[in-house]
């Protein structure tokens, strides 16, 4: 089964103005992604904006990235959803239209106890085929559950295609954790994009970055530098890819991503209501720190 790995791509979801999906702008975006060298695309996460898309909406997202990806990278769908019909609905068609895997996000808003997501994981993974990976996604602080090891050992014991997770919290320790299940055989994907470095050299397999979704050249640089094993290299791009993490929000607000993406030349539209697109002094902000930074670096 393919893993995640390297650079993995947060995607955002590009409307038009009114509100409805900009297919044209996925494939332009998609296209972008693979020219600079990212090793996978995540469409659908957190990134794009999944709850406020329908679930045929994200179908059609789906459909476009792997059709329009044709098998250059590895492309894995996002299809954790509100409910666990819906999810179990995404999960299904990302299988069958040829996506190489999912993600799954743990239920949200509502709280969930242990023993409720150990059955609900058990359920998404359950409904596809074994040999289809599955990657359980803990973000806490989104989400409003946290993802204990104990119970991702579990679904992971009870389910053969469960074979990583996306951890998008600071926490080195519970990353240990994870690190651990299986033996040591399962596949870590920090989701902090400025501890991309760190994560690496804990064993983690790569990062599944919404910075890189705008920049990804200094990430694609930093995974090359650390498999080289020049760290001291690393170091330093390590250092150039968290200011541009800190430039852009560290994607707590989408619309700086759209933004710096029209910045470079890439129209990835707008935001979807109740969200609003930068105002203009906003902008101007941002292109002047965008400017600064991409005048010391050769990412521009």
């Amino acid at each position: 089964m393919k893993h995640l790995y390297g650079v993995t791509t947060a995607m955002v979801t590009p409307f038009h103005k009114d509100g409805t999906i900009d297919y044209g702008k996925v494939e332009r975006l998609t296209e972008f992604l693979i020219s600079k060298g990212v090793h996978c695309l995540y469409p659908l996460g957190t990134t794009g904006e999944m709850l406020r898309l329908s679930v045929q909406e994200r179908k059609a997202v789906a459909e476009t990235v792997v059709r329009q990806a044709a098998g250059r990278v590895t492309v894995f769908i996002h299809v954790g959803a509100m409910t666990q019909n819906d999810t179990v609905e995404l999960a299904k068609h990302a299988s069958e239209i040829g996506a190489d895997g999912i993600g799954v996000v743990t239920p949200a808003f509502f709280g969930s106890n242990d023993r409720e997501l150990e059955q609900y994981f058990v359920t998404i993974a359950s409904s596809v085929p074994e040999t289809f990976p599955v990657y359980l996604y803990n973000i806490p602080q989104c989400a409003a559950n946290d993802l204990k090891t104990e119970v991702a050992e579990k679904v992971a014991a009870t389910c053969s295609n469960v074979i990583g997770i996306k951890y998008s919290f600071p926490d080195f320790l519970r990353t240990n954790e994870y690190l651990n299940i299986n033996g040591g055989d399962f596949s870590v994907m920090q989701g902090s994009d400025r501890l991309f470095l760190a994560a690496l050299a804990m064993g983690c397999e790569g990062v599944i970055s919404g910075v890189s979704c705008v920049y990804p050249e200094p990430f694609v640089a930093v995974y090359n530098a650390f498999l080289e094993k020049d760290l001291e290299k690393a170091r330093k791009l390590q250092r150039i890819a968290i200011q541009y993490c800190e430039t852009l929000k560290s994607g707590s607000n989408m619309s700086y991503f759209k933004e710096a993406l029209r910045l470079r030349g890439i129209d990835a539209g707008y935001m979807r209501a109740p969200q609003l697109d930068l105002p203009g002094d906003e902008i101007a902000n941002l292109k002047r720190k965008l400017d600064e930074l991409n005048a010391v670096t050769f990412y521009a």
